[in-house]
């Protein structure tokens, strides 16, 4: 028994060390692209970008579902985008509050009579309105179909332009936003497919007339640590997988794709729990089964600004669903695995995402157990525990002060010293005890899901008119 303890303590602590120097690396590779990217931007001009006939049109899909308190706010923010050309499909997904109606008001709806071919699956369709204040505009009002994935499909089928960005309709878009995401397509159409971008906290932010007028450090503990794990998770993880042509998801808040490729795979799967994810790991196959030549790109300039969960509950239901988003996807790409035909997706990319991000509640929870009985037992080593809170927590607590310098040396968001003072202090609640709830809520995700709950539970959510 005792010698079972040990071994398992060992195994926990070996598998802290790999994963936090695989951060680490990942912060190496971070810091090096975001330099190099800023000295691209500084060689570009966006103005020359808006002129240049060269630039393609663009359509804007936002899917809407009981959006009443943000979709006024969310809609005057993406008609004031600066692009040369582009059109707005607000995709009203059966909402059974007055998300139609305010819109309806806010921008006078007329129905209109358009072709609609439903090449990806989606819930029947109502009716299509033209705005009259903005022709940019056109609302489509459909049945409710259950998921996310079910309302983009509907907006890829009336999409007209060659690329599309998906949007969330509670999230805030700077003015530049498409201008600077669309860098990567202008320099190199044949082979970029999809471009993501990071994702930034926008509570107790303020906005003016649908505008982001200044960035604020949120109040609430549990709001600010979430900041702290986005810079992490965006700003290191990502944009280092992108490095590497590994980048397997684009988050559903902000992502521009190619039209034509989206359609080929069929558009969404209505019934991936992580939409998101589970597009981009179709794209992968997709290509790699033509065997083309081709990049997911990643820009880690904060464009995108979304409102995060402020209650514990709404939190772990959002967790949860990630989770069981995660094990959906790896299940039905688990053929992809180790085969030499899917190249690094295969062989790198998605066994890092088993190993260190499906399994990861369960080791850390079986390890908390066994360092807990051997304590109990009289058997844990002092020197062990030690190197543990080391290696396990001071290394990843670094790692996450070095993601947070990242992004005030390079972008400045946070213009209060304070609220980089804070930042820096939520750091160390973040493995402590932060990321002990969020074991526990990814493993209730892996729960839920093997015993067939897949279901979306509401997020409690305040609005864009009261940040």
């Amino acid at each position: 028994m005792i010698r079972l303890l040990e071994i398992s303590n060992h195994a926990l602590f070996w598998y802290y060390l790999v994963c936090n120097f695989a951060y680490l690396a990942m912060l190496a590779i971070a810091l090096k692209t975001s330099a190099a990217h800023q000295r691209r931007l500084e060689s570009h001009h966006l103005g020359w970008i808006k002129q240049t006939p060269l630039v393609p049109p663009i359509t804007i899909i936002a899917p809407a579902h009981n959006e009443e308190k943000s979709i006024r706010v969310a809609v005057r923010n993406l008609l004031d985008i600066d692009y040369p050309e582009f059109e707005l499909l607000v995709v009203n997904d059966g909402s059974s509050d007055r998300t139609f109606e305010e819109i309806r008001e806010e921008f006078r709806l007329r129905a209109v009579r358009a072709v609609y071919v439903a090449e990806a699956a989606s819930a029947a369709v109502r009716g299509l309105y033209r705005s009259e204040v903005d022709a940019r505009l056109l609302v489509i009002d459909k049945e409710p179909g259950g998921s996310k994935a079910d309302a983009v499909n509907a907006g890829l089928n009336a999409a007209t332009s060659p690329y599309v960005c998906v949007v969330d309709s509670d999230s805030l878009l700077e003015r530049d936003a498409l201008l600077r995401i669309m860098l990567p397509v202008l320099a190199d159409p044949k082979r970029v497919v999809a471009v993501g971008r990071i994702i930034r906290v926008l509570n107790r932010s303020e906005i003016e007339r649908g505008q982001l007028r200044r960035v604020r450090l949120p109040r609430k503990a549990i709001e600010a640590i979430q900041v702290v794990e986005y810079l992490r998770a965006f700003l290191i993880g990502r944009e280092a997988w992108a490095q590497g042509n590994m980048l397997t998801i684009i988050s559903g808040a902000f992502g521009v794709f190619r039209t034509d490729l989206v359609r080929a795979i069929g558009g969404y799967r209505p019934q991936a729990i992580g939409e998101d994810f589970d597009l981009v790991a179709r794209l992968h196959r997709h290509l790699l089964d033509k065997r083309a030549d081709y990049r997911i790109h990643f820009v880690p300039d904060p464009m995108c600004w979304t409102e995060v969960p402020s209650d514990l509950r709404s939190l772990g239901r959002q967790r949860a669903r990630w989770q069981k988003g995660l094990l959906d996807v790896l299940w039905s790409s688990k053929d992809m695995l180790f085969r030499p035909r899917y190249g690094r997706i295969g062989s790198f990319a998605l066994p890092y995402l088993w190993l260190f991000e499906l399994f990861a509640p369960i080791v850390e929870l079986g390890g908390i157990l066994t360092i807990a009985l051997a304590a109990w037992l009289g058997v844990l080593s002092r020197e062990f525990f030690l190197q543990f809170l080391l290696f396990g927590y001071a290394f990843a607590t670094m790692i996450s002060i070095g993601s947070v310098l990242q992004e005030e040396v390079t972008y400045k968001r946070y213009n209060d010293w304070r609220d980089v003072a804070r930042l820096v202090s939520y750091c160390f609640l973040e493995h402590f005890p932060y990321r002990q709830l969020h074991m526990i809520w990814r493993v209730q995700g892996l729960w839920q899901y093997l015993r067939g709950d897949v279901n979306w539970k509401p997020l409690k959510r305040r609005g864009l008119e009261s940040a």
